[in-house]
């Protein structure tokens, strides 16, 4: 009996009241729903911007033209992009020719030579 009557004694922890703990548990809510909106967000913007498929078919392109495979002026379609191939008469005396894509969804342009000036 003189320890449950010792436990008594020091087990004056107050509780929470219902609505202490209602504004806590919305708080939690309200910052997880803000972070995995930002989270989406970032990792949307990180697909869209992925450019390694098309740069890997820019790669392919500029290897069957350096190899006479294809002739110009050449246009292609791969998946959104819209992709062209054409001589870039900048200076008459040199022809550089230059490899255009164009995203239809995101209205993203890369432009390219085929050959690499250093």
């Amino acid at each position: 009996m003189v320890i449950l009557k010792h436990l008594k004694l020091h087990r004056k922890v107050k509780g929470s009241t219902l609505m202490e703990t209602l504004v806590a548990t919305v708080l939690i809510v309200v910052i997880f729903m803000l972070a995995s909106m930002i989270l989406n967000n970032l990792f949307s913007n990180i697909i869209k911007s992925n450019t390694r498929a098309i740069d890997t078919y820019i790669s392919e392109l500029k290897y069957l033209y350096i190899n006479d495979k294809i002739s110009l002026p050449y246009q292609t379609d791969f998946n959104p992009w819209s992709i062209e191939i054409f001589d870039d008469n900048d200076d008459e005396a040199i022809t550089q020719p230059m490899i255009e894509a164009f995203n239809t969804e995101t209205k993203q342009t890369l432009t390219q030579p085929i050959f690499e000036t250093k």
